[in-house]
């Protein structure tokens, strides 16, 4: 019998939620993610020290911001590596420094695009991954009118996932295990079933509403517990999934059904429409996203300061 992984790959696109390239070969998904956390991880593996060290000599000590320089440089060299080994597209994430900047985002979108085509990766390769905020969802409407296709993440909340596709993002990535984890620790007896968690309902309702109503922008679910939770979403259009949780697949032969289609939908819910103050107050009125939103680009910043403090002695080795 087919293994798990395999049964999934035929109702799903799965993609590796990982910056390591090792891992990316393993498995063959059709996509890959990163972002500074994975980026921070994969940078501290040893076999990758030769690509960190080769990435900061390029960067120059001249420029206006050599450290921003080089943690992009480093980012896209990962993606590059990555995307020798899959047959789609690569998510590389702006600094969520800029989560709150339009106008910055859409300059830092466009200076790794810039990069990447210097590798000579073609954009339609390449999604930018931004933030959800209501800022970083104009930007993504900017950069998809520039034929950027752009990737908005850390998203809890049915309004980010409305505003997304009414500025017509080409992808976004609802996270799955933490708004697990945040309704976990406040529930006395758990859940009945993976498909009874909140993570999964969450997409599983942004799929109806999506379907529903026509949106062509893709659902890729995101930050998985366990491989319950990755099959009760099994027939999502996309799922990126962790090394690990992709070995337990590979490693289970039980049968997979899916669990979404548009052939079966059952929205109830009536087209939104947001502006500033209607999308913030709908995030601020749920305590889960706004806490999670927060909290997602609090630790996506320290990781990018974590990089930039591992850089900082390579890239003064080869400035001297």
């Amino acid at each position: 019998m087919s293994t798990k992984l395999q049964q999934l790959k035929t109702m799903t696109s799965v993609v590796a939620d990982t910056g390591d390239i090792n891992a990316i070969a393993t498995y063959h998904p059709q996509d890959a993610t990163t972002n500074p956390s994975l980026i921070l991880k994969a940078a501290q593996m040893p076999e990758y020290q030769p690509l960190l060290q080769a990435t900061c000599a390029q960067v120059s000590s001249n420029s206006s911001d050599p450290m921003a320089n080089a943690c992009d440089q480093v980012a896209v060299r990962f993606g590059c590596e990555i995307l020798k080994l899959i047959p789609g597209v690569i998510s590389t994430e702006v600094d969520a420094r800029l989560s709150f900047d339009t106008k910055a985002t859409i300059l830092r979108a466009h200076k790794l695009i810039d990069l990447y085509q210097q590798q000579g990766v073609e954009k339609d390769r390449v999604l930018i991954k931004i933030a959800a905020t209501w800022e970083g969802i104009q930007a993504a409407k900017a950069l998809q009118n520039k034929g950027i296709n752009c990737n908005l993440t850390l998203l809890f909340n049915l309004a980010q996932a409305a505003a997304a596709a009414d500025a017509g993002a080409h992808l976004i990535s609802p996270f799955v295990g933490r708004i697990h984890d945040w309704y976990k620790v406040r529930s006395e007896n758990g859940f009945a079933s993976a498909e009874l968690d909140p993570g999964v309902m969450f997409v599983s309702g942004i799929y109806d509403y999506y379907k529903s109503h026509g949106y062509n922008t893709i659902i890729m679910g995101a930050s998985f517990r366990n491989i319950g939770q990755i099959e009760a979403l099994a027939g999502c259009d996309k799922l990126t999934i962790s090394p690990a949780l992709l070995a337990e697949l590979e490693a289970e032969t039980g049968s997979v059904e899916r669990k979404l289609s548009s052939d079966e939908l059952d929205n109830k819910t009536p087209k939104l429409n947001y502006d500033p103050s209607s999308f913030r107050l709908d995030i601020n009125n749920d305590a889960m996203a706004s806490e999670k939103l927060a909290e997602g680009i609090r630790l996506f910043i320290r990781d990018q300061v974590a990089l930039e403090d591992m850089l900082t002695p390579i890239i003064k080795e080869h400035a001297a």
